[in-house]
């Protein structure tokens, strides 16, 4: 029978430790001779291998753990010593693997700190064997030596320390770097997981583990980016915003990487950047992204909630504080409140902030600080919230206000009832409606928690009683708000006010009003709900209306109802769809219900005016909104109904509209979403929206630098949608308009070359066509064969040539006209937009060959007939086809003359224009006429789509029996503003045209005075072509000035351009050129600084920013900012040198204290400018590469941590220029995008390499760059690869040039970090290649990065047989792998010189 492995290991130990019974007697005074000790030593090691040898692989663990026990339960310390000494001969002689015995030891539950010899004989071991343990391992052990001395007790007898103290010994040998046990980057993880900020470690360790954290200092500062938490972001609605702002949602803090000992400013919560960025308003998606929230998981934030309530309170402050404090001024603390309200609202629906918490939060952060001012506004924000959530939730989550009332209304005696002719008036309201719901919901649950109506409401209680009673309420003042805001929850009485509002804007059953065009006509009612009332709505009233108002129009969608909506109901509820809070009845319920409702219904009339609505009502509508609505417009084109002329007008104009307004930043998150299916986004047949979208991406992605660095678009979100393009509507580009797309681009179309018609077999045919127009008599056979589906699309070409052939036009070829018409009929709104396509290419044929002069007239004569006498194209449809065709060279001006003499030459379009910018303005949400305008200017300019023009020469004239669909916003003019934008950029594109912009500027830049974005269009109009418009700054200021002047009377003063820049800049002449000096940038850059701030009152006049291009005041000061700076006249490079000077230079405007707000600034400005003003700042790097502080050592021996650390330096008045740019380069690169942080891989290998020489100019590109890997990771992998492998290479260069290297332990700390928080084993191939030729020191410390079995480190210590036992110990395995070590003295290491 097999012995049991306790038995035989009890037969072989047991053995050599038993004793004498006179040996025992007389304990301590008999001693082995070292020859006796030694012969059982190896007696009982010989036994003990014969033994080890049978047992199989699985009992090892076992085996040593039962010596360890059988050790650790003898009593006699020498007997322990005896069997550590037998333990360690066993590793020495390869026997046992030195990580399972140092796990045995340390995890054994005998070693505990009152054993105290036991202990110390048993650290002494450890220490003595630990060297073969691979570094896995003496991380594991490092953990558990750890973990046991923190179990000795603060106070022990002073007897024992000292043999405590082996313990210590042991862990000062595994830090210890020049034995390098393990990479110190496993060691601070282990130690700061145990000890975090702020926590002393154990006593035992003294200053052990706080002197190793400590050197980790350096590494954590090369992570960081400078002042990083003085940086803000601008806050754009869009979402699509990168990783550089996201923080935990459980601390506020940044995600930082890795176990690092980071100043303690980064481990602060960041509430001063939540509360910056809630303050702004449209920011609700940015607070989500920061904080990962997702709306449709409810999870309660409660950083967040505190940050609402904190911002209530500084609203509360700001009310106190205002001067002249009244809300119908619209002051600052007004639109804070209103924003607030909004704010409130969505984060406490989505369940991310408890609405009782932050009440109760309210009532202890406002108790005894008397701040009674705001009061009414902050129990109007409560009452939004109250009056819509009320009857769903309980009557107990709701009370904590009544608490809140009792400190701000502290009155004993009735408060009075206010002017109830003031929109404030709804404000002072607030409490006793509270109270009213209150009281409904606890009669409703039958509660006994009613409370009676306090004494100081009584009067305003009996008001709304009063008024409830009297039956005929009139729109003169707020009483029907009032009434509205108090009984929402109570059907009884909340009928009377709404049914009066709900009747105002539908116009009573009988009267009716005409609309534009033919047999249109609409319910009577034309003044809409103005702004003012709507904003005294509860939230809750808001949406009864607008839930009332959608219902009635899907009611009247079903009803086929031939009667259009009144003209008061569209405004009304375009102007509810401004407010956020209401967004799932309003904008979603638009998008998702409304439209396909109608949709379905085919009534095409309220179609019409929804997307007439969207077009020119519209603000701040969210992306993916706008892009499910052109998802909708183009499966809409599809549908046979909707080929009929003003219906696919208004569709492909609206689809123009929603592709030409995409934000840069917008097109690339929204169009990825619709990868597995681009068809959705991309229109079937129209070619001119498909090269609208195409444009929109070439901007786009030059805007955002998507491209940067890459040759094509293989890989990337853009390729199938362009791919999909080319199926659809293949098509070229003209090489001007090419030249300005981004290089992939370019390669793209280059290769997708569309063949195309030739010019000679056009006219070819047309010649053909037109005979045989001639030659046929019968009226039937001509319509069929001119109308037949397939035929070529030219039969405008025939009617130009008909025109063109007879003398009287108004006697169109040889017959009476109806063929003509009945053709145009036949062939259909779609189908006829090919035609115009054909007549574009075959009117810039004609005007190349025809003679000048007269015939010239008389083309443009005939062209301009086609389009107002006889209606057969619209202008905008016309000019969009000749803006988009891709003609070269000279027929390319030819083309974009046609243009020009179209627009300019006969009066019809111009005094449109005239007429329409001189009568009306374009601040609707003010207007309450805007219907009498509108039909004024559509009697003096009928819109005529039907081809009338024709029919009227038909003899005899046929009568006009198209039914028009209702038209409430557009005319000919807004429906060109988008078209116009278009033309401009294709005229920037060809240099010979300048002149003929210029004329068009004068003549119709009036138009965007209507424009919605006309700051972001002069933005990106200059940032795109800022390569096209280098030279031609006369160009480049027209087109400024055209844009801006025509917002001059529409707009404060100051609101866009400087007072400097009007002055010098707007009046320059090209002999005299003005150069703005340091001062002008300076309060350039201080206005934004300002603004972000929050300064009061701000460098910019206070809007409504609900109806404004710009979401915010931050928003609107950028763009406005970089629009000034592209508009001067100094090259790019100099402007972008002359934003860094505003700080790199000692600029008597520019503040110390606050040195990181304006580097924040510059950051943001100048990375919203395009590349040659940012660029500039790799060339400040190279230069601070390149000075002595860098190149040579000696000034600054002592520590170029101290150097590069910007805060302290700028405190301390000791900063130098290095940590300056240093700062900046943080700031500029903190705010750019991924594309322009691209450029970096490249800066470093093929700039920087070059000239790293010496440590510290090593230490400095590891500074910059440093910081920003994780957000290279995450958005653009290989550029982190890169950058990895430039680090290393750059470090053999340091290594080869410099003798002595001072800081290999910062250096290789950071390397560690790298490989284990970013790029794994990616470039280990690389890698390895460059350690195996370092110095031995730092081949020794790189080791583990190598993953080699064995580095010669021999130069690197005296040839003794501990240094080789060091490196063969030490050498990198997996965890569980034993180690052999060949020499019993290896745990004698000497230290490493280092040198």
């Amino acid at each position: 029978m097999a012995l049991s492995m306790e038995t035989q290991l009890q037969s072989i130990f047991e053995d050599v430790v038993k004793t004498e019974m006179i040996e025992e007697a007389f304990a301590g005074m008999f001693m082995d001779t070292p020859e006796d000790e030694r012969t059982k030593l190896i007696s009982c090691l010989g036994a003990f291998r014969q033994y080890w040898g049978t047992l199989p692989q699985e009992s090892h663990d076992q085996c040593v753990q039962w010596i360890v026990r059988f050790t650790h339960s003898q009593h006699s310390p020498k007997r322990i010593s005896f069997l550590y000494d037998c333990l360690a001969m066993a590793v020495e002689t390869s026997l046992l693997p030195p990580r399972m015995v140092c796990v045995a030891l340390i995890s054994s539950d005998s070693l505990e700190w009152e054993r105290s010899q036991l202990w110390a004989l048993t650290f002494k071991l450890i220490r003595k064997i630990i060297g073969g343990v691979d570094y896995k391992g003496v991380r594991d052990l490092l953990k558990a030596v750890l973990d046991k001395i923190q179990s000795i007790p603060t106070t022990v007898s002073s007897a024992v320390v000292q043999q405590l103290l082996v313990a210590r010994e042991v862990v000062e040998y595994i830090l210890d770097r020049n034995a390098c046990l393990l990479p110190a980057y496993f060691a601070i993880t282990e130690i700061r997981k145990l000890y975090p900020e702020g926590q002393l470690s154990h006593w035992l360790l003294g200053s052990l583990i706080s002197d190793f954290v400590d050197s980790f200092r350096p590494t954590s500062r090369i992570n960081s980016i400078c002042g990083r938490c003085s940086l803000l972001p601008v806050v754009n609605n869009s979402g699509a915003i990168c990783n550089s702002w996201k923080l935990d949602p459980n601390t506020l803090r940044f995600p930082l990487r890795g176990m690092l000992p980071y100043d303690k400013d980064l481990f602060e919560p960041q509430t001063g950047l939540l509360r910056y960025v809630l303050e702004q308003p449209y920011s609700r998606e940015m607070v989500c992204n920061m904080l990962g929230l997702n709306k449709q998981h409810k999870q309660r934030c409660p950083v967040l909630e505190e940050q609402l309530v904190d911002l209530v309170v500084y609203a509360m402050e700001r009310s106190e504080t205002e001067e002249h404090f009244d809300a119908d001024v619209g002051g600052t603390s007004q639109l804070l409140w209103q924003h607030l309200s909004s704010q409130l609202i969505f984060f406490v629906l989505f369940q991310f902030a408890s609405f009782p918490h932050m009440v109760l939060s309210l009532h202890q952060k406002l108790a005894g600080r008397g701040l009674i001012k705001g009061r009414d506004h902050l129990m109007w924000v409560l009452l939004q919230f109250i009056s819509g959530s009320i009857q769903k939730n309980a009557l107990a989550d709701f009370l904590p206000v009544m608490k809140l009332f009792d400190l701000l209304y502290p009155e004993k005696e009735c408060i009075p009832v206010p002017d109830i002719n003031k929109p404030q008036s709804t404000h002072s309201f607030a409490m006793t409606c509270i109270w009213i719901h209150l009281n409904r919901k606890a009669q409703n649950d039958n509660s006994k928690l009613q409370i009676p109506i306090p004494h100081s409401l009584k009067l305003h209680h009996e008001f709304l009683q009063q008024s409830l009673r009297n039956k005929s309420l009139g729109m003169l003042d707020y009483k029907i708000a009032l009434l509205c805001n108090a009984y929402s929850t109570n059907s009884e009485c909340f009928t009377l006010p709404m049914g009066v509002l709900v009747e105002t804007i539908y116009g009573n059953g009988s009267m009716r009003i005409n609309l534009p065009g033919t047999n249109c006509t609409a319910s009577g009612s034309v003044s809409p709900l103005p702004m003012n009332l709507l904003d005294s709505l509860t939230v809750h009233a808001k949406m009864s209306l607008i839930h009332s108002i959608a219902t009635r129009v899907i009611k009247l969608a079903h009803a086929k109802s031939s009667i259009a909506l009144a003209p008061a109901l569209v405004e009304t509820y375009s102007r509810l769809l401004v407010y956020m809070e209401i967004e799932s009845l309003g904008i979603k319920g638009f998008i998702s219900q409304l439209l396909p409702n109608v949709f379905k219904s085919h009534a095409w009339g309220i179609l019409h005016t929804l997307l007439e609505m969207f077009s020119y009502r519209m603000h701040h509508i969210q992306p993916h909104y706008r892009v499910q609505l052109l998802s909708h417009l183009h499966s809409l084109a599809a549908v046979p109904q909707t080929n009929q002329n003003q219906l696919h007008l208004c569709v492909e104009s609206t689809a123009l509209r929603l592709i030409t307004a995409l934000g840069s930043s917008e097109v690339q998150p929204q169009f990825t979403r619709f990868l597995n299916d681009p068809k959705t986004v991309l229109s079937a047949e129209s070619e001119e929206l498909n090269r609208a979208l195409i444009l929109t991406l070439a901007r786009a992605t030059h805007i955002t630098d998507f491209f940067t660095g890459s040759d094509s678009i293989q890989g990337t979100w853009c390729k199938d949608i362009l791919q999909t393009i080319m199926t659809f509507t293949p098509h070229n580009w003209a090489s001007h308009t090419l030249s300005c797309f981004p290089a992939p681009l370019q390669a793209f179309f280059k290769q997708n070359n569309v063949p195309q018609e030739s010019r000679f077999n056009l006219k070819k045919n047309v010649e053909e066509e037109y005979r045989k127009w001639k030659s046929m008599s019968n009226e039937n056979d001509i319509i069929t064969h001119f109308s037949l589906q397939g035929s070529p699309p030219l039969f405008l070409c025939l009617l130009w040539k008909m025109l063109l052939e007879t003398d009287h036009i108004n006697q169109i070829g040889f017959r009476d006209g109806k063929p003509q018409l009945k053709v145009l009929e036949r062939i259909g709104a779609r189908a006829l937009v090919a035609h115009v396509r054909t007549f574009a290419d075959f009117l810039v044929y004609e005007f190349s060959t025809s003679a000048g002069g007269q015939q010239l007239n008389k083309c443009i004569e005939i062209l301009n007939d086609m389009v107002w006498k006889y209606n057969i194209v619209t202008l905008d449809r016309l000019i969009l086809c000749l803006a988009m065709r891709s003609h070269e060279g000279n027929e390319a001006q030819v083309c974009y003359f046609i243009i020009q003499l179209l627009l300019l030459k006969p009066n019809d379009f111009r005094n449109r224009v005239n007429d329409f910018v001189k009568e009306n303005a374009p601040e609707h949400w003010l207007q309450n006429d805007w219907h009498s305008k509108h039909m004024s200017y559509h009697k003096k300019y009928p819109e005529k789509l039907y081809f009338e023009g024709l029919a009227d020469q038909v003899n005899p004239p046929m009568q006009h029996t198209s039914q028009y669909l209702p038209i409430y916003f557009g005319n000919v003019c807004l429906r060109f503003l988008p078209v116009f934008d278009i033309v401009i950029h294709r005229f920037l594109e060809l240099i010979p045209v300048s002149k003929s912009l210029e004329t068009l500027l004068d003549h119709l830049g009036g138009l965007y005075k209507f424009h919605d974005r006309p700051v972001t269009y002069l933005y990106n109009t200059l940032h795109y072509y800022e390569r096209h418009l280098r030279e031609r700054t006369s160009l480049k200021r027209k087109l400024v000035h055209a844009i801006m002047s025509s917002l001059k009377d529409n707009r404060t003063p100051g609101w866009c351009l400087s007072e400097t820049y009007i002055k010098f800049g707007m009046s320059a002449r090209e002999d005299n050129v003005w150069i703005p000096d340091d001062t002008y940038y300076c309060k350039l850059i201080g206005r934004l600084v300002d603004t972000m701030a929050g300064k009061s009152p701000g460098p910019f006049p206070n809007c409504d920013w609900r109806f404004n291009e710009f979401p915010n005041p931050a928003a609107h000061a950028l763009h406005v900012t970089c629009v000034e700076l592209m508009a001067l006249t100094v090259p790019g490079k100099d402007v972008g040198n002359a934003l860094l000077n505003v700080v790199l230079r000692s600029q008597p405007l520019v503040p110390r204290e606050n040195i990181t707000a304006w580097m924040n600034a510059i950051g943001l400005v100048i990375t919203a400018l395009p590349e040659p003003y940012w660029i500039v700042l790799h060339d400040r790097i190279v230069s601070v590469m390149g000075s002595p502080t860098l190149t040579t050592e000696t000034a600054w021996a002592g520590c170029p941590f101290a150097l590069l650390d910007f805060t302290a330096c700028h405190q301390s008045y000791s900063e130098m220029n290095c940590s300056y740019v240093l700062a900046l380069a943080h700031a500029v690169w903190h705010h750019s995008s991924i594309g322009q942080l691209s450029l970096i891989p490249k800066f470093l290998s093929e700039t920087l390499k070059p000239v790293v020489q010496t440590e510290f100019q090593l230490l400095y590109v590891y500074h910059l760059v440093g910081p920003f890997l994780q957000r290279f990771q995450q958005e653009r992998t290989r550029c982190m690869l890169e950058i990895g492998v430039a680090f290393y290479e750059m470090l053999q260069a340091v290594d080869q040039h410099s003798q002595h290297l001072h800081f290999m332990d910062p250096i290789c700390d950071f390397l560690y970090h790298i490989k284990y928080m970013y790029t794994g084993d990616s470039v280990k191939e690389q890698v390895e290649k460059i350690i195996m030729t370092l110095r031995p020191a730092m081949k020794l410390r790189l080791r583990f990065i190598t993953h080699s079995s064995k580095i010669e480190t021999s130069s690197a210590a005296p040839p003794s047989s501990s240094s080789t036992t060091t490196t063969s110990s030490s050498s990198a395995q997996p965890p569980t792998s034993s180690i052999s070590v060949s020499s019993p003295s290896s745990t004698q290491h000497t230290p490493m010189s280092v040198g």
